[in-house]
Order: structure tokens, then C-alpha cells, then sequence
């Protein structure tokens, strides 16, 4: 449909931590189809070159690029080259995660340090390096990729990925209202128990759900929606596409809940 025809994609986080999609390889993907540029970034090099790779077998255009989200420079570098590469930014998405079990008494100070820069700090940098050059274009979309587990206590302990989430959503609103006037839109995707390489490769939260036995994760998992089943990197990718898209031009400062039902119920 070529929804997004005539723009840049910058996709934080594009990569997969393993065999499969994962949410951001999904969404730069799922972008290229529908016209964008994508500028695939990623910590590991062969998984933002993996992306652009599919991407310019199916006759997309993308780029891969190298770079740790969590830290200034590399973000700085990151927006440069992709303002080189393609000229402008129209879309944001940062889909940079990690998820470590624990909770406050558990968890190491070195942990919550990690886990604040990954999930959020990341975010923060990428943000406040692309707003002012989308100020200059005349507006951009920002989409932040955020939890369900910054709303809800999922019967999991992970302390640091839910605080850290729920943080990212408030200076998803605020932001969002501060640069509104300017034509920039910035929302926040809350993904409900999603089967991604991500979480096949946690194990802690497979040690959480069942004793380290992922296909028994995936069953916990399951039976927990109310649809029955989990989603996947692809509902992610597709809300992403609304958000990034003219469609949702009047859509600012919103958590897009993509969960299946799961935060509709009491326990």
C-alpha cells in the first residue's frame, strides 16, 4: 500500500537477538514494504545487517549501521549517519530492550544502572538527538516501544523492565505534548506477552514461568491471554506502521495496548 512512500525510518534496535523476528527487525521490515527508507540500527552488526539484508532481497532500501544505543556518542554518530545516508528523519522508532529479573531487594545497583540505560536512557539520547532535525523538516513520528508490564504486575519480578517502561511512557506524554505545536507526534506501543527471540533467550524469565523449560514458558504464557495465545513480532510491527503512518497525523501521546486482553483482567 506504500503507507509510508517517501520517508526515513530510523529503527533502533532493528536487529534479532536470535533465530526468529523480534519487534524491531519486524517493524524496519514491515516499514520497507510499505516504501520507507530504513536505516537499521543495532548493537551486533550482523543482526542490523541481517534486517537490511531482507529488506533489499524483497527491493527495499536500507541501510545497517553499528551502534550502542546507551551511550551519547554512539547515538550522535547513529543520526549523523543516517541524516547523511538518506537526508532526513520522518520516523523514530526505538525498540532498544532488555528485560532482568529481580526485585528491589534482588536486584544488583550495577543491574538497575544497565537495564536504565539500555531501556531507557536509550530512548532519551535517540530522541533528543532526532526532535530538533524533525523540528527543521516541519514534524516527525516518534514511537517508543514500551510494556504492559509498565501498567501491570504480570506475576513475573522484574522490577527494573517495568519501572523503567513506565518511565518511558511519561516522557512519552510529556514529550509529546512539548513538541506537539511543531508537528512531531510521539506515542509509546505497550506489547502484552509476545513470543520473540527476546524472551526465548531470558532465562530468567524462563526460570520465572517454569523452572527454565521455555516450552513450558510458552504454555504459562499462552494460557495467561484471554485470546489464548501470545502475540507476536508482527502486531507489534503493525501498530508500529499505524502510528509511523499519515493515519494516526492526529494521534499524539497515546499507549497503544497490543496485548490480547491480558491488562482487561483482574488477575
Amino acid at each position: 500500500m506504500e503507507r509510508l512512500k517517501g520517508k526515513t525510518a530510523l529503527v533502533v534496535g532493528a536487529g534479532s537477538i536470535g533465530p526468529g523476528w523480534g519487534n524491531g527487525k519486524a517493524t524496519a521490515v514491515t516499514f520497507a514494504r510499505e516504501g520507507a527508507q530504513v536505516f537499521c540500527v543495532d548493537r551486533n552488526a550482523a543482526a542490523a545487517q541481517e534486517t537490511a539484508g531482507i529488506i533489499a532481497s524483497e527491493g527495499g532500501q536500507a541501510t545497517a549501521f553499528t551502534s550502542d544505543a546507551s551511550r551519547a556518542d554512539d547515538v550522535a554518530a547513529m543520526v549523523a549517519a543516517c541524516l547523511e545516508t538518506y537526508g532526513r528523519i520522518d520516523v523514530l522508532d526505538n525498540n532498544v530492550g532488555i528485560a532482568e529479573t529481580g526485585s528491589v531487594v534482588g536486584v544488583s545497583e550495577a543491574d538497575w544502572d544497565r537495564v536504565f540505560a539500555v531501556n531507557l536512557k536509550s530512548a532519551f539520547l535517540a530522541m533528543k538527538h532526532v526532535i530538533p532535525l524533525m523540528a527543521k523538516q516541519g514534524g516527525g513520528s516518534i514511537i517508543n516501544i514500551s510494556s504492559i508490564a509498565s501498567i501491570r504486575h504480570l506475576g513475573i519480578s522484574y522490577v527494573t523492565y517495568g519501572t523503567t517502561k513506565a518511565a518511558m511512557n511519561q516522557m512519552t506524554r510529556t514529550t509529546a505534548v512539548e513538541f506537539a505545536a511543531q508537528n512531531i507526534r510521539v506515542n509509546a506501543i505497550l506489547p502484552g506477552l509476545m513470543k520473540t527471540p527476546m524472551v526465548e533467550h531470558s532465562a530468567g524469565l524462563a526460570a520465572s514461568y517454569a523452572k527454565g523449560d521455555v516450552e513450558a514458558m510458552w504454555r504459562a504464557r499462552d494460557a495467561q491471554v484471554p485470546m489464548g495465545h501470545m502475540g507476536d513480532a508482527w502486531d507489534v510491527a503493525n501498530a508500529a506502521l499505524f502510528l509511523a503512518s499519515d493515519e494516526s497525523k492526529y494521534v499524539t501521546g497515546i499507549e497503544l495496548v497490543v496485548d490480547g486482553g491480558i491488562t482487561l483482567k483482574v488477575n
